[in-house]
């Protein structure tokens, strides 16, 4: 196929809110769930959804269009390979993220980016008046959709980093920030001597105990709730992922220092995080972007680990890529 004109290469790109908005209507109506078992029709969608049929069918035209779904003759729609992961509990779906990224929460705050490049402040807090964790605290609904789309990205990401690192090493893990324990779950599932804690906000960590049991692992790991700003478990190793990037470099330092403070002798820290790299792969930097619009954090280099690392008493001493966006990104006391 012949590449398009670069004036219409840029309109393609500027039309990326049309697909996402689409894409975030087909998650939020369940679509992908009620075509696991065959085609339907755009009518036969909307009598289940309760949707306008004509509008519902525009929106499955538009997605199928950038490989979502596939249109068939008579106005049905098939699944893809792509639209199998906006499908509900499948490993690595992305229907909650999908569904929370449009929601006005995570969406409206995006309206006010040029505002927050010339002030260097957070959108979220300016528009919601308090910051993007303490509403999700106080709106239950939209912060379990939040969790849902985290675990999503965690099953992909929690099982890449066990095919590159040895977490066998460690008597005892403590995955901080560790939500409903997807992560740490896996890593104990490849370390069979191993024993862990799942450590979060008291409200957070209640789901992990569902996820525990259900691993058959309620005899090596048990939950601890508490706010990592001011302590973390003992520990061999802190494991944290997608936490640093949520802060910026003095709440991010807060934190590790909290880890730093509770490790064991001969004891490491892991981060799973994107790590930004010259070139290539443009994930870790558009990721950054959100970072900036809703929590004042960010993605950071090699280097910026380092530096940030030191501050709270680490060494970086290695960082391994994985087959996922994210890295394994290893320290150790000094």
């Amino acid at each position: 196929m012949q590449a398009p004109p670069p004036n219409i290469a840029l309109f393609q790109l500027i039309a990326g809110k049309w697909v996402a908005q689409a894409i975030s209507v087909v998650a939020r109506f369940r679509v992908a769930d009620h075509l696991a078992a065959g085609p339907k029709t755009a009518a036969e969608l909307a009598a289940i959804t309760n949707t306008n049929a004509g509008h519902l069918y525009r929106i499955l035209r538009a997605v199928a269009t950038v490989g979502v779904l596939e249109e068939q003759p008579g106005q049905r729609f098939a699944l893809t390979p792509v639209g199998e992961y906006l499908r509900s509990g499948v490993p690595g779906s992305m229907r909650a993220v999908a569904t929370y990224c449009c929601d006005p929460w995570s969406w409206k705050p995006w309206g006010d980016l040029a505002e927050t490049v010339r002030t260097g402040t957070p959108a979220f807090d300016r528009m919601f008046g308090m910051g993007a964790f303490d509403y999700l605290s106080r709106h239950p609904d939209e912060f379990a959709t939040f969790n849902e789309g985290m675990t999503g990205f965690s099953g992909i990401e929690s099982a890449a980093a066990v095919k590159v690192y040895d977490f066998s090493r460690y008597g005892t893990i403590a995955d901080v920030g560790g939500g409903h324990g997807l992560l740490l779950t896996t890593i104990l599932k490849a370390a069979p001597n191993s024993r862990g804690v799942v450590f979060d906000l008291p409200e957070v960590v209640a789901g992990a105990v569902p996820t525990i049991e259900t691993a058959g692992l309620a005899g090596r790991c048990t939950t601890q709730g508490g706010s990592f700003f001011e302590t973390a478990p003992a520990a061999d190793l802190h494991v944290m992922k997608h936490i640093i990037h949520d802060w910026n470099d003095e709440k991010a330092t807060q934190i590790l220092k909290c880890c730093r403070r509770a490790v064991r002798p001969g004891g490491k820290l892991v981060l799973v995080e994107m790590v930004i790299a010259p070139g290539g792969d443009p994930a870790a930097k558009l990721l950054d972007l959100e970072m900036m619009v809703l929590c004042d954090g960010k993605e950071r280099t090699e280097a910026e680990y380092a530096t940030l690392l030191a501050g709270a008493g680490y060494r970086l001493t290695r960082v391994v890529p994985t087959e996922s966006p994210a890295c394994v990104i290893e320290a150790e006391p000094v």
